[in-house]
């Protein structure tokens, strides 16, 4: 007799960078259980999608992305990322290209999004995603480089 199937896990998430680029793979490929996989076990996770309401705990992400996801893949890259480690933590800063086909033919958007972190016995993973609509201010960022505050 077979043993039962694991549950499917994320591949080895050794960065931060290995789960981000992981997370933006599973939602090119409308792959949520392994998106699902990337996230941490705590109760407070948390998503937000653009012009969207705040999403709370494993169960309502997941739902979001079913729907999300639902008619394939979203074709969203990240183009720019600022990165802030301290310890077992983690913030991106990431602009996302997204491509959509309209009746119009294809176009280009942005999204602003935040990206947290926490290292955890099993690797990198996720504690919260939030996106925001993003515009013409944003591009012009891209060819700006980062400075320092203090």
């Amino acid at each position: 007799m077979a043993a039962p199937p694991k549950p499917l896990q994320a591949a080895l998430l050794a960065t931060p960078d290995d789960t981000e680029a992981q997370f933006y793979e599973a939602v090119q490929q409308a792959d949520v259980e392994r998106l699902m996989a990337l996230w941490a076990d705590e109760d407070d996770i948390a998503c937000i999608h653009p012009q969207g309401p705040r999403l709370v705990g494993a169960h309502a992400i997941r739902a979001s992305f079913d729907e999300l996801l639902n008619p394939g893949g979203v074709d969203t890259r990240p183009v720019q990322v600022r990165r802030v480690v301290a310890g077992a933590c983690a913030i991106h800063h990431v602009l996302e290209e997204v491509r959509v086909v309209t009746p119009e033919g294809p176009r280009t958007g942005y999204l602003i999004t935040t990206n947290v972190y926490m290292k955890t016995p099993q690797g990198w993973r996720l504690l919260l995603h939030h996106s925001s609509p993003g515009g013409q201010r944003e591009l012009h960022e891209l060819n700006e480089s980062a400075s320092v505050l203090h």
